[in-house]
């Protein structure tokens, strides 16, 4: 028998009974769908935390406060105190020569007003490595000059979002703000990021030099001199972070006289190992997905290979019939082999289809981040036909191994 003829008389077979047929290929419709949409949730988050990855950067280090002990052995929060001070910064700057970039920073938030516009948004003191650090680019305007940091002057750089709020389509630079009670000159606006990682706004924010921060914006709150909340580190080779945040580590307990086997002060983060966490955490959940779903293809692979044993059982007399007229074990193999591909095809096809609209919906309708390609689609296709050549051979290999005359004698 050809090719031809085979396919021919496997869609004869099936047509005998479509209702089971179809029945059959519902286990594997359901399989390759939930394939797809799982992958293509999967692989949508992947690309969620790259892009998270990329608003972080990979040579860089954050330094903060570390938690301690205060009166009676309570631990005490990170936020509720301040170790670290502009003078740590300088000194990582200065002694670490495998440092780039050095910023210090304050934050708070506060309602910022202009005419009959207010908004609340948080603002961050900064200094001037922040803007390589963080990435952020002018749109309007300029970066605060050598004189800004000085701490006298009230310049304030605005996140697309706050200028958007305050002064819509209008100029923004050069216009005076109130950030609390302060008066402040705009001096730029900052090009928009959109949408962080975490789903949080990265251009609702309002930048101020830090000095200016500490005297102006935060100077009730009985800081200490020249303490900042955090200093963020920018290592030139990313091959050399973990032996900078060494160096960092032993410089701050040498200035902080941390004796040994006391409790550092501080923290420092390493961003590249956390995201190399969070990643490595994303594969295996996109991988776990997938499994979860390939269940359903294995359940609708056994359901073919049961109603193809059905199948032959019911047609032993057919099967001994066509040996007795010259068809080979191999004849009989192929047909029945043709037979189960073609449910497991016929599934496949149809799965794709729901299984791409169903993704799409996700998408739109949902909250997940999707990311459907035809890498997800010609994988599905490829376990389709896989499905069918897997649980349809013991059945054909069985149809074919009967003895012509035994099976002439079923009724």
């Amino acid at each position: 028998m050809n090719a031809w003829e085979v396919l021919r008389t496997a869609v004869f077979a099936l047509r005998g009974n479509w209702l089971r047929s179809a029945l059959t290929s519902l286990g594997v419709i359901i399989g390759i769908a939930a394939v797809i949409v799982m992958v293509s949730v999967g692989q949508g988050t992947q690309a969620e935390i790259d892009k998270l990855v990329s608003g972080l950067g990979s040579n860089r280090l954050d330094v903060g406060p570390g938690s301690r002990r205060g009166p009676g052995g309570a631990r005490m929060s990170a936020s509720s105190y301040y170790t670290l001070d502009e003078d740590d910064a300088e000194a990582i700057r200065n002694e670490i020569p495998e440092v780039q970039y050095v910023a210090g920073s304050l934050r708070g938030s506060a309602q910022v007003v202009f005419a009959e516009n207010n908004w609340a948004t948080s603002w961050e003191g900064v200094q001037p490595d922040f803007f390589a650090l963080e990435g952020w680019e002018i749109a309007e305007g300029a970066v605060f000059d050598a004189r800004d940091y000085g701490g006298a002057s009230k310049p304030v750089i605005l996140g697309d979002s706050v200028r958007r709020e305050l002064f819509g389509d209008g100029p923004a630079v050069g216009q005076s703000v109130r950030i609390g009670r302060v008066p402040f000159t705009v001096v730029g606006t900052l090009a928009a990021k959109g949408q962080g990682g975490w789903g949080q706004d990265q251009d609702d924010v309002v930048l101020v030099p830090l000095e200016t921060g500490r005297r102006r914006l935060q100077g009730s709150t009985g800081l200490p001199p020249g303490a900042v909340q955090q200093i963020a580190v920018g290592v030139a080779v990313a091959d050399d972070l973990a032996y900078v945040q060494g160096q960092i580590e032993a410089l701050l307990r040498q200035r902080h006289r941390i004796q040994p086997g006391d409790e550092d002060d501080f923290r420092v983060r390493n961003i590249a190992e956390i995201v190399a966490t969070r990643t490595q955490t994303t594969r295996l959940m996109s991988l776990l997905l997938g499994a979860v779903a390939s269940i359903s293809l294995i359940v609708g692979g056994i359901g073919i290979m049961n109603i193809m044993l059905v199948s032959v059982t019911e047609r032993i007399r057919e099967i001994g019939l066509r040996m007795a007229v010259g068809a080979g074990p191999t004849d009989i193999r192929r047909q029945f082999l043709a037979e189960a591909m073609l449910i497991s095809l016929v599934g496949g096809i149809v799965g794709i289809a729901i299984g791409i609209v169903g993704a799409l919906l996700v998408g739109r309708l949902g909250t997940l981040p999707v990311a459907l390609n035809g890498q997800v689609i010609g994988m599905a296709a490829g376990f389709s036909i896989a499905t069918g050549l897997f649980f349809g051979y013991y059945p054909a290999r069985k149809a074919s191994q009967l003895d012509p005359i035994e099976a002439l004698r079923q009724q």
